[in-house]
């Protein structure tokens, strides 16, 4: 028994020892929060105005994405949208005068952009008829953008008749379709 005794006097020992060296172990030493050296302040401050720089960049690059996706979209916009006329006029329709002012808008935001307008008729009557109504379209367009502040050397016109039609079909609704001005970008 006394040999028993000894032996968990000793295991006794040994583990109170294990628990105090683990205990007493040295542990690193970490500065408080609020309290920082001059360097790891210089340190934090470049950190974060390069993260605010690189925000910056980042917003400013999305802005300019975005501008350019506005630009093209409008570029298409004045390239897609023709105007229609009525049979047999070249009258201006209250349609086309806004579709007009907003491609005179686009124009005026371009100063080196020069375009051409294209006058296209439906192919009822002959071809003589037809290339001097496509003119006559083209003509009432032209001027109206010049109203608005387009400089004439902007503006070439050209008269197709109904060589060119934007529906080959042969009913109203082909017809109204090609009754129009196409705007090309020269």
């Amino acid at each position: 028994m006394t040999n028993r005794f000894w032996r968990g006097l000793a295991i006794l020992f040994v583990i109170t020892g294990l628990v105090f060296t683990t205990s007493c172990a040295k542990r690193p030493v970490k500065s408080e929060p609020g309290v920082t050296t001059a360097e790891q302040e210089a340190e934090e401050a470049r950190a974060a105005q390069k993260a605010l720089e690189e925000q910056r960049l980042r917003e400013e690059r999305l802005r300019q994405e975005a501008r350019e996706r506005e630009e093209m979209a409008t570029r298409e916009r004045f390239l897609n949208e023709d105007i229609h006329f009525e049979f047999d006029k070249s009258k201006l329709l209250h349609n086309a005068k806004e579709i007009l002012r907003h491609k005179a808008k686009w124009l005026m935001a371009h100063p080196d952009v020069s375009v051409i307008i294209e006058g296209h008729c439906d192919e009822r009557g002959t071809n003589e008829y037809n290339m001097a109504l496509g003119d006559r379209r083209v003509r009432s367009a032209q001027s109206f953008l010049m109203d608005l502040g387009i400089a004439r050397g902007r503006l070439t016109t050209i008269s197709y008749g109904e060589e060119s039609p934007v529906d080959p079909r042969h009913n109203e609704e082909a017809w109204a379709k090609n009754r129009r001005a196409h705007f090309v970008i020269d």
